[in-house]
């Protein structure tokens, strides 16, 4: 090992939600370097979702899910517009397959508003046969604000911010252990060049590795951390035209919003994710689980024709909360006063919305008291 190297800021986790912050440190005037273990920044959940802009309507009013994702999917439609990242405010439906869902949508529309978003609206079944012909259903709740993104685009605007601002990025940088010193915290590095750095701020934004990270920590009350459950959802994608202009999504399931139709920018759609509740992280696809998809999907659409899916990627959520606790579970966003080191924060669970609050998330951690 070489010298004990001193830095600033460090951000641990190179995801759509650490770069953010990193982004966030170094526009704040912080000597940023944020550590990526992987090759490529963005590689693991980033790289693996649904590249929806959430528009806030599930989330407990009250809950950071909530708070940031509406607070952030207004940021990041003007960061978009600002920096030219491909994206479109393509709406969805919430759709009700019979009599007995539609009054879930009306409860549905009084929390979004009660989150602050403020434009959506129910329609009936011929309303949403007008907007959407292919698409069946007893009544829809129709959110305007809901988008998709290009999130590798996104990614390299928040990467060019953070060098244009003196921010650095290190990849195949595993850290591989840490200690609480008094008023910093000493990492050790892996990878080719192997070292010790000692900071005067880090941020544990890891995601899936976040707990991993922090129970390598010397010095950290492991009462701090949260549970650890892992969901894994799979993709499917469409042989042929979309059935629809926008999103399409069901009443939700425990643990996810269902199996829903999604759309890329060049208008392919995709279905998922299902849910499946499992204790390692893999992320190979059993085809035979486009079974259950069929049956899903069909709930409204139909004429979904035989054999037009394939299996496309799956993803892995981390989450707080296991499937005996309903699935549910919030953003958790640690400062010194819960993680109990005034140079040590900490991100668990940042799943769903975690893209489209990533700019709010970032906002939050520097508001708080660091370093």
């Amino acid at each position: 090992m070489s010298e004990v190297l001193a830095l600033d800021c460090v951000v641990i986790g190179g995801g759509v939600v650490g770069l953010a912050v990193a982004r966030e440190l170094a526009i704040a005037g912080r000597e940023v370097v944020l550590l990526e273990a992987e090759p490529l920044t963005g590689s693991i959940t980033s790289s693996r979702n649904s590249e929806v802009i959430h528009a806030g309507l599930y989330y407990p009013t009250g809950s950071l899910k909530a708070e940031l994702c509406v607070s952030g999917k207004r940021k990041l439609y003007d960061y978009c517009r600002e920096r030219h990242i491909p994206h479109k405010r393509c709406g969805k439906l919430v759709v009700a397959s019979n009599e007995a869902e539609v009054a879930y949508l009306e409860k549905l529309l009084k929390q979004a508003e009660a989150n602050g978003v403020d434009d959506c609206r129910l329609i009936d079944s011929a309303g949403l046969t007008r907007l959407e012909p292919h698409i069946t259903g007893f009544a829809a709740l129709v959110s305007p604000s809901t988008g998709i993104i290009d999130s590798h685009s996104m990614m390299e605007a928040y990467i060019a911010d953070i060098e244009a601002h003196g921010g650095s990025i290190a990849l195949n940088s595993p850290v591989l252990g840490g200690e609480f010193l008094a008023d910093a915290v000493r990492l050790s590095i892996g990878g080719r060049d192997p070292v010790e750095i000692e900071a005067k701020l880090v941020v544990n934004a890891a995601g899936l590795s976040a707990w991993t990270i922090s129970e390598g920590m010397i010095g950290l009350d492991r009462k701090t951390l949260p549970q650890r459950h892992y969901a894994k959802g799979c993709y499917f994608s469409l042989a042929g035209r979309a059935p629809a202009e926008r999103l399409i999504y069901p009443v939700p399931e425990p643990g996810g919003l269902g199996v829903h139709l999604t759309l890329d920018l060049a208008g392919q759609a995709r279905f998922g994710p299902d849910v499946e509740w499992v204790e390692t992280i893999d992320y190979d696809i059993d085809p035979r689980r486009s079974d259950k998809f069929y049956g899903a999907i069909r709930r409204y659409w139909p004429n979904l024709p035989d054999g037009a899916l394939q299996p496309a990627y799956s993803g892995m959520r981390p989450k707080v909360v296991g499937p005996n606790g309903g699935g549910a579970g919030d953003f958790i966003i640690q400062g010194h006063e819960m993680t109990g080191h005034p140079a040590y924060a900490a991100l668990y669970g940042i799943e769903s919305p975690g893209l489209t609050a990533s700019m709010a998330i970032a906002e939050r951690v520097k508001s708080l008291s660091l370093g």
